[in-house]
């Protein structure tokens, strides 16, 4: 089996599941790539004896990869997408954060991940993404313009609302006066949506969701549309500049330009092992398993 691994922070507590994730590989006799500034990090605790080869671009990942481990949090494995994009290569996380909606192998478990993989005791969920584009042309989204959690436009450089008017299938819906606007995917519908009152939807549901942040006009609910809604936006302000952020990468845009979000043209494979699920996740992150009534 040939597998990719990514990370993108170290610490003392990250150093020894790294450790661990090597080596039950290597009992497997793995043929490992680790992300090259990753394994630099990592250079204390890899053994002299294994040469690890390593990738450092999307462009040396290709379909000879039979998966990639993400090794961090949920927000680790958001990055990841930017080396998997559309090589259909799927993912599987290791849990190191808080939450672990996206990244659902416990440190704890990580040999008992590996062991599953070898025997095939998992399935694949393919999770869309979205994509966007802006007229005229946003340089720092010409390579990267899709997000697997969320698109949201916001303000830059003020404390003052901005306000974002807002097209489906080029009709008029509204004009959201607020802090921003969220356009979630069913993945990211348990993230920053989740946060702002949006609701939650389950990874398989053909929907988005948008969602206004700190909205002034109060009637201005969360709204579940189609996935295959062509979405267009406008923003304005007090300021010239704002930010739109696609997961966690940040880009610039200001008042003059056209926004135009809508699926993007392939999706990622998610990797669920038999005993996980999302609605178990659901229930042990959101702790709906802790009331009393259910006991």
């Amino acid at each position: 089996m040939k597998i990719a691994i990514y990370g993108h922070y170290f610490n003392q507590e990250a150093e020894q599941y790294v450790e661990i994730l090597l080596n039950a590989l290597n009992a497997k006799n793995t043929d490992i790539y680790i992300e090259e500034s990753f394994l630099k990090l990592n250079k204390s605790i890899l053994k002299a004896s294994v040469n690890y080869k390593t990738f450092s671009s999307y462009k040396e990942l290709d379909t000879t990869f039979d998966l990639m481990f993400t090794v961090g949090g949920d927000g680790t494995l958001l990055r990841s997408i930017t080396y998997i994009r559309d090589s259909n290569i799927p993912v599987i996380g290791v849990n190191l954060g808080r939450l672990g909606f996206l990244a659902t192998v416990k440190k704890e478990a990580i040999f008992e991940a590996v062991d599953a993989l070898y025997k095939k005791e998992f399935n694949i969920k393919e999770r869309v993404l979205l994509s966007v584009k802006t007229s005229p042309k946003t340089e720092e989204l010409s390579d990267i313009n899709f997000a697997l959690n969320e698109i949201t436009l916001s303000r830059k450089d003020s404390a003052s609302m901005i306000t974002v008017e807002t097209y489906l299938d080029d009709e008029y819906l509204t004009s959201y006066w607020a802090d921003g606007l969220i356009t979630s995917t069913p993945t990211g519908s348990t993230g920053y949506s989740l946060s702002c009152g949006g609701p939650v939807i389950t990874p398989q549901a053909k929907s988005f969701v948008l969602t206004p942040v700190a909205p002034h006009n109060l009637n201005a609910r969360p709204l579940v549309i189609p996935d295959d809604t062509k979405i267009r936006m406008c923003i304005a302000g007090r300021g010239d500049e704002f930010f739109m952020s696609l997961d966690s990468r940040i880009a610039t845009i200001n008042s003059k330009t056209e926004i135009f979000i809508e699926k993007a043209p392939f999706t990622l494979k998610m990797i669920e092992l038999k005993n996980h699920s999302f609605i178990k996740t659901l229930r042990e992150k959101l702790l709906w398993g802790e009331d009393t009534r259910n006991k």
